[in-house]
């Protein structure tokens, strides 16, 4: 792989330890959104299996080097065509942004990889890279239906009872999605359930004022209200988990020791194409049999284009002839949630220990969540998520406020946080279905229009918004791509 605008750099990854440990880390009220980084060096390459090409001109133009473009780039120049991909960021990853903090490496996007993600899995294995196992939370602070204080909780007890709770909402899954990767194999049963969100299920359910409570963090996390995640989605993440509450709350436990971002890097690195950094997509024209993208005043051309980046982004680039209407209005709407953001704090307390938190969407906190991430002798490193568009996860002062409406006299002693619907090139974090997406336009995103092939997570039609559906997509995106090209 050559990468232009960055250093290069080459990482070794280290031996997988054997026999890691499963445990239900139950940080499944998040979904992380998909983002780490490389802090601008990636192994450089040459690649000399590749066609020789004219100068700014190639086979396929890939937009966008995140998990769904590397992959791409990676397939198509398996077939023998020279690739060229465009980054907007200094950096490759897109929603993978492997990070510092406080001393400590950490990911601001995407984090966790899981046996019961295939694809992703099966990249960790392919490059020997060893993992993380986190350990779960032993207190877990949650409101009571009395005051709705927060109160200190055992946390194998508090998750036992939203266990209990939140597994009848996804009776049926099994019928529903009897295979989760192809989740319209059963769209008789599913078409009526996706015009239904995750509020109307909970109604269904005539819970009381405690199970309610209980789980409700279950079914608004990821967008701050149930009203705004279609049952659809959240069923068919139970699907993929094994349709339990212990396989959906164990797949945010290993993360790649080196890094997310390294994961991407490595991709990259097999594909041997040509990755130009800053380099941000304006205009994108195709003429025939040709394909012209505009990239910060320069203008590439190439048979075919995969857009490998977020659908929010979509609107972002001009197209010509212009993109169907199930995409701009898909764009216009947004899959990624534009409140998003990921946070990273150094905390200090009294005995505050492996701790976690949940915030129903009616509570007092703009904190969503919070996770363990490492303790030290100077205090914790813990992990935050906010849907809050109010709140500003970057400001120390404004953190601490919110904490301490959940452990009070807690200290924040420093933040890094990442507003992911401010940034310009994923206007959005993780990806979370709407009713009525699954049976409503998504086939039809998922479709190639005449010279492009679209790629990202969002779209996924296995594990959307997480890493694994942006290597699904980035796949097949390059199956289309070498149809079109006849290869």
């Amino acid at each position: 792989m050559t990468i232009e605008n960055a250093s290069s750099q080459s990482h070794h990854a280290e031996d997988p330890p054997a026999g890691i440990s499963r445990r239900l880390s139950r940080r499944f009220l998040l979904k992380a959104a998909g983002t780490t980084a490389l802090t601008a060096s990636v192994a450089a390459a040459t690649s000399g299996t590749a066609k020789a090409v004219t100068r700014n001109a190639y086979d396929v133009i890939v937009i966008g080097a995140g998990f769904a473009g590397a992959s791409a780039a990676r397939q198509l120049k398996d077939k023998g065509l020279s690739v060229l991909v465009l980054e907007a960021r200094n950096r490759i990853g897109g929603r993978v942004w492997t990070s510092t903090f406080a001393g400590e490496q950490v990911e601001m996007g995407g984090t966790w990889v899981d046996e019961k993600q295939p694809l992703v899995w099966q990249e960790v294995q392919r490059h020997g890279l060893a993992l993380t196992a986190d350990a779960p939370p032993t207190r877990s602070y949650f409101p009571t239906t009395t005051t709705g204080d927060w109160q200190p909780f055992d946390s194998l007890d508090l998750f036992t009872r939203q266990s209990q709770v939140v597994t009848p909402l996804f009776e049926g899954s099994r019928d529903w999605f009897p295979n989760p990767y192809d989740p319209f194999a059963r769209e008789d049963l599913i078409r009526d359930l996706d015009s239904l969100s995750m509020r109307d299920r909970l109604n269904q359910m005539r819970f009381s004022a405690e199970e309610e409570l209980l789980a409700d963090p279950a079914t608004s996390y990821l967008t701050g209200s149930a009203t705004t995640m279609g049952l659809t989605e959240l069923a068919h993440w139970w699907a993929l988990s094994g349709h339990s509450y212990e396989g959906y709350g164990s797949i945010n436990t290993y993360r790649p020791t080196v890094g997310s971002t390294a994961l991407v890097q490595a991709i990259l690195n097999q594909s041997k194409a040509t990755v130009k950094l800053n380099s941000p997509v304006t205009t994108v024209a195709v003429n025939g049999t040709q394909v012209a993208v505009t990239a910060k005043g320069t203008t590439y051309t190439a048979r075919g284009v995969v857009v490998a980046v977020p659908v929010n982004v979509w609107n972002s680039i001009q197209f010509t002839p212009g993109l169907p209407s199930e995409f701009t209005n898909l764009s216009t709407r947004g899959l990624g949630v534009r409140t998003a953001q990921k946070f990273m704090m150094h905390v200090r307390g009294t005995d505050l220990g492996r701790f976690s938190a949940e915030s129903p969407a009616a509570s007092s906190s703009k904190i969503t969540a919070v996770f363990p991430f490492k303790e030290r002798s100077d205090g914790n490193i813990v992990i935050g998520f906010s849907n809050a568009a109010s709140f500003n996860a970057g400001n120390r002062s404004t953190v601490q406020t919110e904490l301490r409406k959940i452990i009070p006299g807690i200290e924040v002693v420093s933040v890094s946080a990442q507003h992911w619907g401010q940034d310009p090139y994923s206007q959005g974090g993780w990806a979370v279905r709407a009713p009525g997406i699954l049976t409503g336009p998504l086939r039809a995103v998922q479709k190639p229009v005449g010279r492009l092939a679209f790629a990202t997570s969002d779209i996924a039609s296995g594990w959307n918004g997480y890493m694994d559906g942006a290597i699904e997509s980035g796949n097949t995106a390059a199956g289309q791509m070498a149809g079109i090209l006849g290869v």
